[in-house]
């Protein structure tokens, strides 16, 4: 395909995620909000620091902390620079960058179509699912990890192709190697890639040595030689982009890796995500837990990833094509990659880390594969049409009309998922009324530096400036220990999002020791910690 079609195509990528922005004047949810948050700090030239904290899993006992102990920095960085390249430190400026990359994913999608077929029309098709992504439409422009996880997974089949056709072309190897180092910056599932190019790497060796047509038979020597020749430009290239990271870490913590993700491993629901103290959890706590609970809840996510695997990774429409262009291209060694990928997330998601990948972690970590998925599905729909046609059903209108059919379905999809998660259920986490609550409490005399204790830290503080904590999971106690050990003053409940522990707290905010009850802004119930 020509430069003029993939640049009409960036083009057309841009006006969804554009149009979108217009109704979604802050980031709308905690991930969203931290990230751009992350690269307010950055931008503002605090470094990888935070004034505010949304869980305690890393065992941080005072603000400002370290930042990023739980999830990753990329995304910040991104949004800092768009705010470095703008000169306004706002949200219009940190999500630039993001719909720029959601706008490149949608050519990078057409490249690995075209790599697929050889076919432009269906190159075109799979590019034009990429713009109207259904679950994926309302998040690919935000300070989040959407886009950037689809641009370097349609990247690395890219350069996955070449090295399929040749794998001693070393700076592919090293191109894998950075992706993988740039999935691991944006999330910590992120390592799944660079053990999956290693994997790769083995599999490209033996088959090109074993199914050489140009030379004869390779020798062990060989395989060997091409073998370690991958695995060191794979291994650099993560080191080039993971080694800063991971030298800050060092500095930081003592380990390569941020301390706040090693005891997700023993949550018994999702609440605890947020318990103080974090030594609460254990193995030893889990283990307490019992064995049928502990089932009870991979169960539960099991379900409930398969759900997520239909609707946000199949598109719903898409799901049975996909599913047919696995089967029918289940040769291609870019199909087995990536269905190997989707099946370690979906038992890392539903049986290591059950409540996080239940509640998000799977969708997010499934981005990646989205551009192959968009490139299988008009394939799978075609091969469904030929075999039909070998019963003498249809022809080449038929096609023509079933690929018309499929993205105007998926037109319609974006379209109802875009009004239910922006207008239907509204977007946003808190950050709306936040100003409001701001304003009261400047009112009963908060000063400068005073903590407040909020259910959505990150939001709070980038819609006030102001340093937040987040509610901790436990009932009235655990709130005044945290107040204590963060010097918090301030604890704003939320009607609807209130910790069940906590419930007294709003039926009858009168008359509870350590709180004294101020007012209630936007069914925000506001109280002064005594301590």
């Amino acid at each position: 395909m020509s430069f003029r079609t993939y640049f009409l195509l960036f083009l057309s990528g841009l006006i969804l995620p554009i149009i979108i922005a217009q109704f979604q004047p802050f980031p709308g949810y905690l991930d969203s909000d931290y990230y751009f948050a992350g690269g307010i700090q950055l931008a503002r030239g605090n470094g990888f620091t935070e004034p505010y904290l949304w869980n305690y899993l890393d065992g941080t006992t005072s603000l400002p902390h370290p930042s990023h102990t739980y999830w990753m920095p990329l995304a910040s960085i991104i949004s800092a620079l768009g705010m470095w390249v703008t000169g306004q430190v706002n949200y219009a400026s940190a999500r630039l960058p993001f719909i720029i990359i959601a706008a490149l994913v949608v050519p990078v999608t057409a490249a690995v179509a075209y790599a697929f077929s050889k076919k432009r029309d269906l190159a075109i098709i799979s590019a034009l699912l990429a713009i109207f992504s259904v679950y994926h439409a309302p998040f690919v422009g935000v300070t989040d990890n959407f886009s950037p996880f689809m641009l370097f997974g349609g990247l690395y089949f890219l350069f996955a192709a070449k090295l399929i056709e040749d794998p001693s072309r070393r700076r592919y190897w090293l191109f894998l190697g950075l992706l993988s180092g740039l999935f691991a910056l944006s999330r910590s599932d992120g390592l799944l890639w660079l053990a999956l190019t290693f994997l790769f790497t083995v599999l490209r060796a033996k088959h090109y040595t074993s199914h050489n047509t140009h030379h004869a038979p390779r020798t062990t020597q060989h395989t060997f030689r091409i073998l370690s020749s991958a695995f060191f430009f794979t291994l650099l290239g993560f080191l080039l982009i993971m080694s800063p990271w991971y030298a800050r870490n060092l500095n930081a913590f003592g380990t390569l890796m941020a301390p706040g993700g090693s005891r997700a491993l023993w949550l018994e629901n999702y609440d605890q995500t947020f318990i103080y103290p974090p030594e609460k959890l254990s193995m030893e706590s889990f283990l307490a837990y019992g064995w049928n609970e502990i089932l009870s809840d991979r169960l539960w996510a099991f379900g409930t990833n398969l759900q997520s695997g239909f609707a946000a990774h199949g598109g719903i429409i898409l799901f049975p094509f996909i599913v047919a262009g696995i089967i029918y291209f289940r040769k291609d060694e870019r199909v087995k990659l990536a269905s190997t990928a989707w099946l370690i997330l979906f038992f890392v998601m539903t049986f290591i880390f059950p409540f996080a990948g239940a509640r998000g972690a799977f969708f997010h970590a499934g981005a990646a594969l989205q551009p192959l998925w968009w490139t299988l599905a008009p394939l799978g729909l075609d091969e469904i049409l030929l075999s039909l046609r070998k019963r003498n059903w249809g022809n080449d209108q038929t096609k023509v009309i079933f690929r018309s059919v499929l993205v105007m379905v998926a037109i319609i999809l974006t379209a109802f998922v875009v009004n239910l998660r922006l207008f239907t259920l509204g977007w946003g986490e808190g950050e709306a009324i936040y100003p409001a609550v701001e304003e009261f409490l400047l009112k009963n005399g908060i000063e400068s530096n005073d903590v407040v204790i909020v259910r959505n830290a990150p939001g709070y503080y980038i819609a006030t400036d102001r340093p937040a904590i987040s509610i901790p999971y436990g009932g009235e106690d655990v709130i005044l220990a945290v107040a204590n050990q963060f010097d918090a003053d301030y604890l704003v409940l939320e009607s609807k999002a209130a910790l069940p522990q906590i419930k007294s707290l709003l039926e009858n905010p009168q008359g509870h020791t350590g709180f004294i009850y101020l007012g209630e802004v936007n069914e925000a119930y506001i109280f002064k910690i005594d301590k």
